[in-house]
């Protein structure tokens, strides 16, 4: 493996230029960068990493923290968590991936350790107890999820208000007054997770403007708790003809209940659901959906984080606008249709 002294004789330069042009202190000239950066790649040449950090105060590594756990859509969380490795890559930057429950402790670890020049959070609450940490530390952070005080952070996220409301609005243009929400796990609504909950106000907050009724039940993943669930809703309000389902583990299980059950899609019940594409246009009927946008969400965080990074960013609040796609699981409302 080459060195430094390798790359700066091969150049004709100094070694002190060579740093130089790595690190970007001092200014150096076009003609002379050109032909340090053409040595580093004729000679195949990498910093080593404890060097670079000793010398710059940075490790080049951004800290994501990703909690896997159960009652979580792990494959929306880990196209997110690639987004941002491809991401920071592509700007010079590696990624340490914090998959544990530890909270407000990795947040202290990272910070001080030193691990990390800065971090990314993801899976946020409304009240997470990580965000007075972050608050109170200069490390730069943004968050990929949206809290209840956004003062003082960075975030980035899909508008899952919005979401929640044209959900609502595409079943009442077809006529549907009955809609029930088929959510995440309970722990998910215990644990007053943002996406989840700002989801349910926007339902909840159109559902009042366009008098619809709307019935909200948490559901645990697989074919029995989406039965218990199923009976539970049409035993409340029998008239539904309408389902918003914002749980990809839900989503076949509640279509092969639906058609034993004798109820087609969508010529008696419609179906939206709230997941990546892929899920949607899987399911034995493809699903009317809002995308989740895991790899805009990816990019824009990392895109802020570097910007924080060089001193050019500053503190904001990075809604994605929702966009729904209708496929064949909506249509009428039964008493529309007649």
């Amino acid at each position: 493996m080459a060195t430094l002294a390798e790359v700066a004789r091969h150049a004709g330069v100094s070694a002190s230029t060579v740093s130089y042009v790595l690190s970007g202190k001092r200014s150096i000239s076009s003609t002379t960068r050109l032909r340090v950066e053409e040595s580093i790649r004729e000679l195949g040449y990498h910093p080593n990493a404890g060097a670079r950090a000793l010398a710059s105060s940075r490790s080049n590594i951004i800290a994501l923290m990703v909690p896997l756990r159960t009652d979580m859509y792990v494959p929306v969380m880990m196209e997110i968590a690639i987004a941002v490795a491809t991401t920071a890559r592509a700007h010079g930057y590696d990624v340490l991936l914090l998959t544990g429950e530890e909270g407000p402790d990795a947040v202290r670890r990272v910070t001080g350790s030193g691990l990390a020049d800065a971090m990314i959070l993801m899976d946020v609450e409304l009240d997470d107890e990580r965000l007075p940490l972050l608050r109170g530390t200069t490390q730069p952070s943004v968050l990929i999820g949206l809290p209840a005080d956004t003062a003082g952070l960075t975030c980035v996220d899909l508008d899952f208000k919005a979401t929640g409301a044209l959900c609502v609005e595409h079943l009442a243009t077809l006529g549907h007054r009955d809609i029930a929400v088929i959510g995440e796990a309970p722990s998910v609504y215990e644990r007053h997770t943002g996406f989840a909950e700002r989801t349910l106000d926007g339902l909840r907050s159109r559902a009042r403007e366009l008098d619809i009724r709307v019935l909200h039940r948490p559901c645990g993943g697989g074919y029995d708790a989406m039965a218990v669930t199923l009976a539970r809703i049409l035993d409340e309000r029998p008239h539904t003809s309408g389902f918003v389902v914002q749980n990809e583990q839900a989503v076949e299980p509640l279509l092969t209940l639906l058609r034993r059950q004798g109820r087609a899609v969508p010529e008696d019940v419609s179906v939206i659901a709230i997941c990546p594409d892929q899920v949607a246009v899987q399911a034995s009927v493809q699903l009317t959906s809002v995308s989740i946008p895991a790899q805009e969400m990816g990019r824009h965080a990392v895109e802020r984080l570097v910007a924080k990074l060089d001193s050019r960013g500053t503190d904001e609040v990075v809604l994605i606008a929702p966009e729904l796609t209708v496929r064949t699981s909506t249509g009428p409302a039964p008493s529309a249709a007649s």
